[in-house]
C-alpha cells in the first residue's frame, strides 16, 4: 500500500504547484495552469490499471506457452524412448553423426564388426 500513498502524496503536491498537470498553453506561459479534476485522476488510474492488467495477461500467456512447449517436449521424449527396441540392444551402438543427420547411408553395426575382426586377415595380392 506504500505505492498508493506515495502516488497520492505526489498528486497532492502536483495539485498545489502550478506546473503539475497543465495543458500545452499553460506550459508556454500564456495562461493559468489547469488543475486535474476528479475525472482526469480517475482516467489516469483506469489507464494504469489497464496497462498493469495487460502486462499480467501477457506474462501469464508467455508462461502458459512455455509450459505447453515443455509438456510437448516431454511427451515426445517419452514416445521416442518407448519406440526404441529394447530386446535387441547392442552393447556398442554405432556412433556415426553423419548417418544421424541423414547425410551418409546408415551402415549396420553387425556388418562392420564382422568385416573388421582382428582374427581374419585379408590376403594381399
Amino acid at each position: 500500500m506504500a505505492i498508493f500513498s506515495r502516488t497520492s502524496e505526489r498528486l497532492k503536491h502536483l495539485r498545489k504547484t502550478s506546473g503539475g498537470f497543465s495543458g500545452g498553453a499553460a506550459d508556454q506561459g500564456s495562461g493559468p495552469a489547469v488543475q486535474p479534476g476528479s475525472r482526469d485522476m480517475r482516467a489516469q488510474a483506469v489507464h494504469r490499471l489497464q496497462v498493469g492488467m495487460f502486462g499480467l495477461a501477457a506474462m501469464l500467456l508467455l508462461v502458459s506457452l512455455a509450459s505447453v512447449i515443455m509438456q510437448r517436449v516431454a511427451t515426445a521424449d517419452r514416445s521416442v524412448v518407448a519406440a526404441q527396441p529394447s530386446g535387441n540392444a547392442s552393447a556398442s551402438p554405432a556412433n556415426d553423426p553423419l548417418a544421424d543427420l541423414g547425410v551418409a547411408p546408415e551402415v549396420p553395426v553387425a556388418a562392420t564388426t564382422a568385416a573388421h575382426k582382428p582374427g581374419k586377415a585379408e590376403p594381399t595380392h
